[in-house]
């Protein structure tokens, strides 16, 4: 379909709780093309609609050559845990270690409406915790330690697209989470 440019940290879009999706149309499975077509190219290992400036609960992956989406998901985590590194397509270059659960089973739908499951461990497990968070207005730098965050936050500031954003006027604000998302429960 069509590739679109990806929000940036800063922009309200990636800080707020997306809305359920409650029609299953032909704009819908245009949104998941969109979706999917602005990941590979970027490329990334999942995008999700807030992302490109749609606040609804979509989001795409491609984990180890198999692309999926999932709509209105919802999660039940693993207690064991993992500890790896992890990126995101609205922060260009940035990544730190984020605790995520080592294994999910998500629930929701596929872009025509029928309920569909995905259990995954590992590297899948991550993207669908990650792209979940996006979802719910969640990042993943909300999930670092303090220090990890403050680090984090510098190279932000001192990055070329953060500067680049400010020089030409569009402002990021940075804002926190208005979420405790030091555990791990959605």
């Amino acid at each position: 379909m069509s590739i679109q440019p990806i929000r940036l940290f800063g922009d309200p879009v990636l800080t707020t709780r997306a809305l359920e999706v409650d029609t299953f149309d032909k704009e819908l499975r245009t949104l998941v093309s969109d979706l999917t077509d602005t990941m590979l190219e970027a490329p990334g290992a999942g995008l999700a609609a807030p992302q490109i400036g749609v606040s609804l609960r979509v989001f795409v992956w491609d984990v180890d050559d198999e692309l999926g989406h999932l709509i209105n998901p919802t999660l039940d985590l693993s207690e064991e845990l993992q500890d790896g590194e992890e990126g995101c397509l609205s922060f260009p270059a940035l990544r730190y270690e984020t605790p995520r659960a080592m294994r999910v089973v998500a629930k929701g739908f596929n872009m025509h409406g029928e309920p569909i499951v995905v259990s995954g461990s590992e590297f899948l497990a991550r993207a669908i915790q990650h792209e979940t968070d996006h979802l719910d207005g969640i990042l993943f730098i909300d999930r670092l330690a303090p220090e990890e965050r403050k680090a984090a936050m510098k190279e932000i500031r001192e990055s070329e697209w953060f500067a680049a954003a400010t020089n030409s006027g569009n402002i990021p604000s940075i804002k926190f989470s208005p979420h405790a998302t030091r555990g791990l429960g959605i």
